[in-house]
């Protein structure tokens, strides 16, 4: 069996929903019936229609995850279908001639029919495959890996790491992509897994490229269901799950847009139940679909760890934050206000202090680099936003991100500064474009002030970018956007603002490197994939330089 480590030691209404583009062939699919979130099948055996995955590896163990079809009308969300007993087995070969563990779960339709198997006993830094089966019926195989030993000396890790994909804008080529490579450790899913929009309410291109279901904005828990089986239909979302354990957290739109702790933008309390309904109708459907360990106050904020080389802290930065301000709104910088929560920001704190990995790496929904927007050089945007009330590192263009709570984000990075912790790298999606940064401990003076992080963020999957909700041509906007961006923000090495793909990270002790790639086009279902650029942080310096290759 070969191996993927190598060790040193040992082989309100309005204006509501933001950047939504209504779609003008919105009124011919929301007549198209729900019986769409699956495909048409006869058979009443039982069956795989959803795929199988694995995620959250351990060094002796891994989580394992399928759906079960056991009658025709057991649809996700439906309530309907029996109990079914489904049997799991883990093999150190495809052909299951070596079977190493084994044994079985009912599936309900109080979880949707989902089940999940987490595994323990099994050997560290290891390729094993595994299925399901039930009624007579076997699921196809999948592999899975899992970490290496807490202190085995890795070499090298590689991830593959994706962000929002809206279904109803394109196919999900970067995950057939990414599953062709076949040299992932794992891949990681920093949020917006799904989107809770209704039909053509959320970015297309004013084409709705593949309807989702159900057609209306999800609310209940049987509308989560429904879409969270629908986005597990996807072939290449499937292809993905079969080869390597997934590590996911969530973002906003696993819930509504803009999330917070009492609310979001896109929902209307009343009118669209009670957000505390919603949450809990999401929250259930996320960790019944989704190959993840419910971790700490059940949330998705956990650490894993991959040897001596690097831990991973993931974070939650929806549940506990606070309701985020407008634009231009001084609040910002107001103590009191959080994106972490008291207990998370001292949970990660700590972590990164006692952390004896060469990386820090911190599973980030939402971008922690400061953005400012304008012309203005930074030594006249500091005095200005203090005269205005504004927020004393800039400009804040979208207060959804840390932008938006500057006390949290100086408490972090004064720990790291003060602790001399090196080597940590946040790991990002949401703001469907790429990313290389330096993370300064003052923007307004960068780079004369340090940098006490570097950040990698990665593109949508599909969600619509800069150029498309402009609709203008592709690299239009990264043209003319990109000198502006960089040259009121010193720390920020490179952005695109127009391309949709993803990333893959590859890690040794001397450096942690960002590979980025592009699509063709996201809305062919054949669609290319290409290399785009290289960056990487080398270790000690806690700052981002260009490569010219990827790994």
């Amino acid at each position: 069996m070969t191996s993927r480590y190598r060790s040193a030691e040992s082989n309100s209404l309005t204006p509501r929903r933001r950047t939504v583009v209504k779609a003008a062939a919105a009124t011919a699919v929301l007549a198209a019936p729900l019986a769409a979130a699956l495909p048409a099948r006869a058979a009443e055996a039982p069956a795989f229609l959803h795929g199988i995955a694995s995620g959250d590896p351990l060094p002796d163990g891994v989580l394992l995850w399928t759906r079960v079809t056991p009658t025709a009308e057991a649809t996700p969300g439906s309530g309907l279908g029996p109990d079914t007993e489904v049997a799991w087995t883990i093999a150190t070969d495809k052909a299951f001639t070596n079977v190493v563990a084994k044994g079985s779960v009912t599936a309900t339709a109080a979880s949707d029919h989902t089940v999940k198997a987490d595994v323990r006993g099994l050997a560290p830094a290891t390729d094993y495959w595994f299925r399901f089966s039930a009624g007579g019926t076997d699921s196809p195989a999948a592999r899975t890996r899992t970490a290496p030993a807490a202190d085995d000396a890795v070499t090298n890790l590689r991830f593959g790491v994706v962000s929002c994909a809206n279904w109803e804008a394109g196919y999900f080529s970067s995950y057939r992509h990414l599953a062709a490579r076949g040299d992932l450790d794992a891949w990681l899913h920093l949020g917006d897994y799904i989107y809770e929009y209704g039909t053509g309410e959320y970015g297309t291109r004013d084409t709705v490229v593949r309807q989702h279901a159900p057609t209306h904005e999800i609310l209940t828990l049987a509308d989560y269901r429904t879409r969270h089986g629908k986005y597990k239909t996807d072939p290449d979302l499937q292809a993905l799950h079969a080869v390597a354990p997934v590590v996911a957290i969530w973002d906003d739109h696993e819930f509504a847009n803009d999330a917070w702790s009492g609310g979001a933008e896109n929902h209307t309390e009343g009118a669209e139940g009670t957000w505390t309904a919603r949450q809990a109708a999401a929250r259930q459907a996320y960790f019944e679909w989704m190959p993840v360990r419910p971790a700490i106050a059940g949330t998705t904020y956990r650490r894993l760890r991959f040897g001596k080389l690097a831990d991973l802290s993931l974070l939650d930065l929806r549940s506990f934050r606070s309701q985020q301000v407008a634009v231009g709104n001084g609040s910002v910088d107001d103590p009191d206000r959080t994106i972490t929560g008291r207990a998370q920001l001292d949970w990660l704190k700590a972590g990164l202090k006692s952390s004896d990995t060469t990386w820090r790496l911190v599973g980030n929904s939402v971008m922690i680099s400061p953005f400012a927007i304008g012309s203005l050089s930074a030594d006249l945007l500091k005095p200005l936003a203090e005269l205005l009330g504004l927020p004393k590192e800039g400009l804040a263009l979208n207060p959804d991100q840390w932008d938006g709570y500057t006390d949290d984000r100086r408490e972090l990075l004064a720990h790291l500064r003060s602790n001399a912790i090196r080597n940590t790298v946040f790991l990002t999606g949401d703001i469907h474009m790429a990313w290389a940064n330096d993370v300064p401990v003052d923007a307004g003076t960068y780079p004369l002030s340090a940098s006490a992080a570097t950040e990698f963020v990665v593109t949508s999957v599909t969600s619509d970018n800069l150029d498309d909700l402009l609709k203008v041509p592709e690299g239009t906007v990264t043209a003319l956007a990109a000198p502006v961006i960089q040259l009121a923000n010193r720390h920020v090495h490179w952005v695109d603002t127009d391309r949709h793909g993803y990333g893959v990270l590859d890690i040794t002790a001397d450096r942690a490197q960002m590979d980025y790639y592009v699509l063709s086009d996201k809305t062919k279902a054949n669609a290319t994939s290409s290399w785009a650029r290289s960056y990487r942080t080398r270790t000690g310096t806690q700052k981002v330089e260009r490569t010219y290759s990827p790994v």
